[in-house]
């Protein structure tokens, strides 16, 4: 009998708190060893800090870049994994260093905030934090440009279809692939701004979240340009953002997770984003918020972590 594929969970339950942590491994280290080990922990990890208070949902998601796939497990690869490519069109999306993600989630921040550490002490000797991002639940769920963020998720069935690989990549059935940008935003510029035309540069009203029709809606707004369809069907993604800020820094902005069983749907949009479509018809929310990292990593089925193998490399070493 052929035990069945258990997923991570990129389709969970948006909650209240969220830890974004990118590391990178260090050169010349014999690394792989420990973090396969967290691989192979995570979920009793998981199981020993949720238990203190199961009703805060502790979750995290594991995912790992190009380079770093290599190194931790060899071959085969997932089909289309490769790094993130950055865009450059009237705006810059940069590409910056990752080898892990770890999206850490709950309903508080205490327990993201300890398994974090417990991540960081298993493998803190042979790895580097180079970005981390603890993200914020903002009133109804809008980001800190005022609007409701995350509105046309999927659900259920809906948002496991749009993110589970599934028989075009057999050897990784049940993996995920995650894109993640990190966003500030001129507040002060923003603000400045009419209502009705920060309506027009989203797409829908601030106030009721409800989308503008199409005849008002410009060609340049962020939902018409993040909204993507093949052979009349639309693509779709899973969002997971998240606002964060410190306000002694004047640093407000929106972390970008995007889950989609091919990063070809999130690469379409970003393209349609920064170059535009047509091109020159770029989303004019860029005009106020600045893309300043950008990962992009495979997120393997837990079935696969938990018995996460040593590297095979084609060819002599």
């Amino acid at each position: 009998m052929v035990p069945s594929i258990v997923t991570q969970p990129v389709a969970a339950r948006l909650t209240h708190a969220a830890i974004f942590l990118v590391v990178t491994l260090k050169p010349d280290t014999r690394g792989g060893d420990a973090v396969r080990a967290l691989c192979g922990d995570m979920a009793s990890l998981l199981r020993a800090i949720g238990f203190r208070n199961p009703d805060r949902r502790l979750s995290c998601v594991m995912g790992f870049g190009s380079d770093a796939w290599d190194a931790l497990f060899g071959t085969p690869r997932p089909a289309e994994l490769h790094p993130f490519r950055e865009i450059k069109g009237v705006h810059h999306a940069v590409s910056t260093p990752g080898d892990i993600l770890f999206h850490i989630r709950a309903t508080h921040m205490d327990l993201c905030f300890e398994l974090a550490t417990q991540i960081m002490c298993r493998i803190g000797d042979v790895a580097t934090a180079v970005d981390e991002v603890h993200g914020f639940k903002y009133f109804d769920e809008r980001d800190l440009l005022g609007f409701v963020d995350g509105t046309e998720n999927p659900v259920d069935q809906g948002a496991m279809d749009a993110t589970i690989i599934g028989d075009e990549d057999p050897a990784f059935t049940g993996g995920s692939y995650v894109i993640v940008q990190k966003y500030l935003h001129d507040l002060t510029a923003w603000n400045a701004v009419p209502v009705e035309q920060q309506e027009k540069i989203i797409g829908r009203r601030k106030l009721s979240d409800i989308e503008l029709d199409d005849e008002a809606k410009p060609a340049y707004a962020h939902n018409a340009l993040t909204s993507i369809e093949e052979n009349g069907e639309p693509l779709e993604i899973v969002r997971d953002n998240m606002p964060f800020g410190e306000v002694g820094k004047g640093e407000f902005g929106t972390y970008f997770i995007g889950y989609a069983r091919s990063p070809a749907r999130i690469e379409q949009m970003l393209n349609n984003m920064f170059v535009g479509r047509p091109p020159g018809n770029y989303d004019r929310l860029l005009d106020f918020s600045k893309a300043v990292t950008g990962s992009l990593f495979f997120v393997p089925s837990a079935t696969f972590l938990e018995n996460a193998p040593a590297p095979v490399h084609d060819g002599p070493a």
